[in-house]
């Protein structure tokens, strides 16, 4: 239920969320871990994010000088270019003398800049934020804002569900390093799979046991599906999220652990497995492997595996051949059956 309501958000353009403050640590934190100077230096651009609710702003506002941060720069959409201006938490700033003009918000988006200790406290954090409307209504398209990515060094922000493709390619021409989040099913798109393959995009760290928490923009909470929208907490559960970058970190360095394919067919926890073996594809010299922890160790030809198994992706275990298709470039099948997307790979 929470991928349909994921896929009905991008088809009803009800796609803002904002991001968890832990779930942002926990996954920056993978980065700081592998490279402690990732960011020293750096100039750090929030867009497609909203500066006055936005943990993205709070988090590197408050760790500004922990990370060595150059510039910290976020900006919003204007009110009038979103679905709802319905909020259910309050601002970050709502205890600050922050005014805002509603007219000029309805039509302009917001830019908020973190550079030095402009109170004077002795220290550099989310109190030193300075902030402006922006000329236009703050579209990541706009030149405006391409400005803004042209001088940052990496950008980081959770973009419309619905535009991630664009948003994905505007960031890669503009040749920058990037940490965002989208769905896991991006993978399978012709504008993204191509550079998962090169080793040039890669997911990272990930939410925690795949369980992404989001606060919706709208109220309307009839639109999510029972299970999925805890009026408790007034989160969102997505398990179909997942962190893409082309930022480095340990995880993916991380070899699979993985029992043989004789051991697999004794002991797996998947009856598939253990009744059925390994089935070969009818259109490809591959067999099929429908789970990432099955993936056979002393297997050296060509196995097909879900999308998930780029969660668990290290390039020095395994190399990708390709995507979904057979030798006959239709879908892979086994006994006349297509199964979910695949991907080829083959152990190194």
């Amino acid at each position: 239920m929470a991928n349909a309501t994921l896929a009905e958000a991008k088809n009803t353009k009800n796609d803002e969320f904002y991001t968890q403050y832990e779930d942002i640590q926990r996954e920056i934190n993978a980065y700081l871990e592998y490279n402690p100077d990732v960011f020293r230096g750096k100039t750090v651009l929030l867009p497609c994010d909203d500066p006055e609710w936005s943990n993205f702003t709070r988090f590197f506002a408050q760790n500004f000088e922990n990370f060595g941060l150059k510039k910290l720069i976020s900006t919003s959409f204007a009110y009038e270019s979103k679905n709802s201006n319905v909020k259910y938490k309050s601002s970050v700033f709502e205890e600050t003398s922050l005014n805002f003009d509603e007219n000029k918000t309805r039509t302009h988006g917001k830019i908020f800049t973190l550079t030095k200790d402009s109170n004077k406290s002795g220290v550099i954090d989310i109190d030193d934020l300075e902030w402006q409307y922006l000329e236009g209504d703050g579209d990541f398209r706009s030149n405006e804002v391409k400005a803004l990515r042209d001088e940052a060094d990496i950008i980081i922000t959770n973009p419309p569900f619905s535009l991630f493709r664009e948003f994905l390619t505007w960031i890669i021409e503009g040749g920058k390093d990037f940490i965002i989040i989208g769905n896991m099913n991006a993978i399978t798109y012709k504008e993204v799979f191509p550079l998962i393959m090169q080793n040039t995009v890669w997911l990272g760290n990930g939410f925690s046991a795949g369980n992404a928490y989001f606060m919706p923009a709208s109220a309307n909470v009839f639109e999510y599906a029972s299970g999925v929208y805890d009026e408790k907490t007034g989160l969102v559960k997505f398990r179909n999220c997942c962190w893409f970058t082309n930022v480095d970190h340990g995880r993916r360095h991380q070899p699979l652990q993985l029992m043989s394919m004789e051991d697999n067919i004794k002991f797996s926890k998947h009856k598939e497995i253990k009744e059925q073996g390994y089935q070969k594809y009818d259109n490809c010299d591959a067999i099929e492997v429908p789970f990432t922890d099955a993936i056979p160790c002393d297997y050296d030809g060509v196995m097909g595996v879900p999308i998930s198994f780029l969660l668990k992706y290290c390039p020095e275990q395994f190399e990708i051949i390709k995507f979904r298709k057979g030798d006959d470039e239709k879908d892979l099948s086994v006994n006349g059956k297509c199964p979910y997307f695949r991907i080829l790979i083959r152990r190194r």
